[in-house]
């Protein structure tokens, strides 16, 4: 089966993402709540000006005229809330409060600490004046109406949630995910308690679902299976398998008596578009598409192989099935001299020398192909090419899967 270097694995991947929904993306309208992580199905606007009235800066009083002023009565805070306060007449005052709309015919806003209220007169004066205009937020002054706020393709944060929120959405228009079945398997594996000698802790069931979601995939089912041929057809075609776009599978893709990921996707017809990577760790990661057109992306068993083998195979797929451009790695500085793979790239957990900076970095310890720990204080991905990196020189690095992109 053909085996694809690193960045030719990545086009691979992407390009399948996009036949897999070439003609079909969907969109649907998700509350605001649920909208983190999505992409944007199509532009979106403010449905009026932002802010969409004028409004206080400062707390003290709105102004009208030259001072002195004669205070109105006095009113709750925000007791003109959903409606327009009357209007100033020049020479008087009204006490305001940040936020709270501006009275028509206010000349300026005179902050609190520099009022002075007369007891005798009753009048109110300013210890320094304000300039016209002073600490009044203009309608209009963020975004007008029907302005574009969001452009169709982004992938949403809370930052741009916030903003279609002031901008009156109250649900966002977004790609449907594509549809995911998780397929885990291995007879040794548990899924609590400490493991006998010969078993392993399941990893992947607590962590994969969050990489998944946090890189656009809808996870809408989840399997357990053993090293069984005729359970990994059943995994890979049932009607539940076949109801999905795309299988993730963890396990099973080597050539040994308990690997049968291989033999059954050849059983069921599957093309091969990757028979594997050039990529240490996780060679074994596999990529074909079945009859149907589902794509099966078939992760290494041992951890932190499967975790690499995921940001190189599933991250840029499922950038494309949601609308995304690719990504490739950012670069920064090697703290220390990485040896090469002779034809294959290495993907490393690394974390910053300085956090702060984010110049230099440097490989975690413990970054075995069944070992995590180098994950728990990793930053990022580091891509090491295949002749190596020297001390000091560029270094390619990609975001851990769980941050999505």
């Amino acid at each position: 089966m053909h085996e694809a270097d690193w960045q030719g694995a990545r086009r691979i991947a992407y390009e399948a993402g996009q036949a897999l929904t070439a003609g079909k993306r969907v969109g649907e309208d998700v509350p605001l709540a649920r909208a983190a992580g999505r992409v944007l199905a199509r532009d979106v606007s403010s449905l009026h000006t932002m802010p969409h009235y004028a409004s206080s800066a400062m707390d003290g009083w709105a102004v009208a005229g030259p001072g002195p002023w004669q205070p109105g009565d006095p009113t709750p805070p925000h007791s003109t809330s959903g409606k327009v306060p009357a209007s100033l007449a020049s020479g008087t005052a009204r006490a305001i409060v940040t936020g709270e709309t501006v009275p028509p015919g206010t000349t300026a806003i005179l902050r609190q600490e520099d009022s002075v209220l007369d007891p005798d007169t009753g009048l109110l004066t300013a210890s320094r004046t304000p300039l016209p205009g002073a600490d009044i937020r203009p309608a209009g002054r963020e975004a007008s109406a029907g302005e574009q706020l969001l452009a169709a393709g982004t992938r949403l944060v809370p930052g741009q949630i916030a903003v279609a929120a002031v901008g009156g959405h109250d649900t966002l228009p977004v790609t449907a995910g594509p549809r995911i079945r998780l397929v885990l398997t291995g007879d040794e594996v548990v899924t609590s308690g400490i493991p006998q000698p010969g078993q392993v802790r399941d990893t992947f069931g607590p962590v994969l679902p969050a990489c998944i979601a946090a890189l656009g995939g809808d996870l809408v089912d989840t399997v357990r299976i053993g090293d069984d041929r005729r359970a990994t057809l059943d995994a890979l075609d049932s009607p539940a398998a076949r109801a999905v776009d795309v299988l993730v599978s963890t396990g099973g893709t080597g050539h040994s008596p308990a690997d049968h990921l291989r033999p059954a996707a050849e059983e069921l017809g599957a093309t091969p578009l990757i028979g594997s990577v050039a990529m240490r760790p996780g060679h074994p990661a596999m990529l074909a598409r079945l009859p149907d057109g589902r794509l099966l992306v078939a992760l290494p068993g041992n951890p932190l192989a499967a975790i690499m083998s995921m940001v190189t195979l599933l991250e840029p797929l499922l950038e494309a099935a949601s609308g995304q451009p690719p990504s490739f790695p950012s670069t920064a500085s090697s703290g220390e001299e990485i040896r090469g793979a002779g034809h294959s790239h290495r993907l490393l957990p690394a974390r910053w020398d300085d956090r702060a900076r984010k110049q230099v970095l440097v490989p975690s310890e413990h970054t075995g192909s069944a070992m995590m720990r180098g994950l728990a204080t990793a930053d990022v991905v580091l891509v090491v090419p295949p002749a190596g990196v020297a001390v000091g020189g560029p270094v390619g690095y990609l975001p851990l899967p769980w941050y999505g992109r």
